[in-house]
């Protein structure tokens, strides 16, 4: 629909808002010539024009307020978008927090499965030495077997050369030395068999286990508490040993006492003299048992610190790698608190810009419509102008028809002006053309009237 045709519609149209209008007509300009009567033309150009732009923009309406409502609706909306987008981030951050929390939880369970499995390796290690001391037990044992084969071969081919140049009755006896060295055989031959059979069980034992091993994963700080706990082992059993041997040395003390004590027994009607040496044996046997528990005891005292060291050493390791662990849950705090931190700058930022960009757009809106109020002001003072000539063109027509006078100088005045008023309202009409606002254009107003 054409410009003008739209216009007219919308004159022929109610507005809801004319009282409004009419009250408020007189003080839009009360200073201006053109706009001081009540019903003057300026006043009905302007109320047309004020009805039409109630129309057009129904949003808006009269009250240019709502505008500003609406401007405050928007930044409302905005402001809500951003809270939501906030607290987005705070869900954000408490769910790394979480998931920060599993981490530690996992990390600590992963932990206890790496000690377990570090006992474990370091058990199998133990079963390892066990088994290949037992396998050295074995073949020591099937050499001596063999040993004693050899020799029982030996002994029986001596004793066959020796069966030939004897009588019948030697030789019976050589028959039962050679069933006895037969019989030696077969026990030497079983033993031999049950040794390789301990012997090859042994071995598949030991392949199982270095399978096993194997098996296993490859990791320094495994292999390292096994060497150390292997070591501990080896201690505990050296200390062990150490105990035994002292027990039995306190045994055989004991015997020896007692047996001292017995022989003793009988000496006790001889001279004081030898009444005192016998006591001071006794003495010097208390002494030596006294020595020997003393010993025991610093032995045991010992393999009590290392053990209690051993268990130091362990407790260490396990605190240094959850203090390691501490720090890079810490680092990794630190790292989401930097980016939840650079998050929230490039949020107020984002928001300072935003104030800047809709401070900027207000300020052109509200310049755009000064202009335009401006350029309707200036259109109406030329229309103005433009009805007054066209009156005086009138009125000079009848005063020359009526003198018979030459008129038609004054009447190309009066065009020229004219034209040269239409031709500022085209350069007007020009200029609002480039302004890029969607609302109510009041050159349609001259248009109107043009037409």
């Amino acid at each position: 629909m054409p410009v003008k045709n739209q216009y007219s519609e919308l004159l022929k149209m109610s507005s809801p808002c004319e009282k409004l209008i009419r009250r408020d007509i007189a003080r839009t300009y009360p200073e201006h010539e053109f706009f001081k009567g009540q019903d003057s033309l300026g006043q009905e150009v302007l109320f047309n024009v004020m009805k039409a732009y109630s129309l057009v923009d129904r949003e808006v309406g009269y009250c240019q307020g709502s505008a500003l409502e609406k401007d405050y609706t928007t930044i409302k909306t905005k402001e809500m978008e951003e809270q939501v987008e906030i607290k987005r981030l705070r869900t954000e951050n408490r769910l790394l927090k979480q998931r920060i929390d599993t981490l530690e939880k996992e990390s600590a369970s992963l932990a206890d499965r790496l000690i377990q499995g570090q006992v474990t390796r370091a058990q199998e290690a133990e079963e390892n030495y066990l088994v290949r001391r037992e396998l050295t037990t074995v073949k020591q044992q099937s050499e001596e077997a063999s040993a004693q084969l050899e020799q029982a071969k030996n002994t029986i081919r001596q004793l066959q050369q020796q069966q030939q140049p004897r009588a019948k009755g030697p030789l019976r006896f050589s028959e039962e030395s050679v069933l006895q060295l037969e019989q030696e055989l077969v026990q030497a031959r079983l033993k031999e068999a049950e040794s390789q059979c301990a012997l090859k069980e042994m071995q598949d034992k030991i392949l199982d286990m270095e399978k096993r091993n194997s098996s296993l994963p490859d990791d320094t700080n495994v292999a390292r508490l096994q060497e150390e706990l292997i070591g501990v082992k080896l201690r505990e059993a050296e200390a062990v040993t150490g105990l035994k041997e002292l027990r039995q040395q306190v045994r055989d003390l004991e015997d020896h006492w007692q047996r001292h004590l017995a022989r003793t027994a009988s000496r006790w009607k001889d001279s004081p003299k030898k009444n005192t040496l016998s006591e001071l044996q006794d003495e010097l046997m208390s002494v030596r048992l006294r020595e020997a528990e003393a010993q025991a005891e610093l032995r045991e005292t010992r393999q009590r610190m290392l053990e209690l060291e051993t268990q130091n050493q362990i407790h260490s390791n396990q605190l240094r790698r959850a203090e390691q662990e501490s720090r890079c849950f810490q680092e990794c705090v630190q790292t989401l608190t930097t980016q939840n931190k650079d998050l929230q700058v490039q949020l107020q930022e984002i928001k300072r810009r935003q104030a800047e960009i809709e401070c900027k757009s207000k300020e052109e809106v509200m310049a755009v419509r000064l202009r335009e109020a401006d350029n309707i002001a200036a259109m109406a003072e030329l229309q103005q102008q433009i009805s007054e000539l066209e009156i005086q063109k009138e009125e000079g027509k009848v005063q020359g028809q009526l003198n018979h006078t030459d008129s038609s100088q004054y009447i190309r005045d009066l065009k020229d002006q004219i034209a040269e008023l239409k031709q500022e309202i085209y350069c007007l009409k020009g200029q609002r053309g480039l302004t890029s606002q969607p609302t109510f254009d009041g050159i349609h107003i001259v248009n109107h009237y043009m037409g």
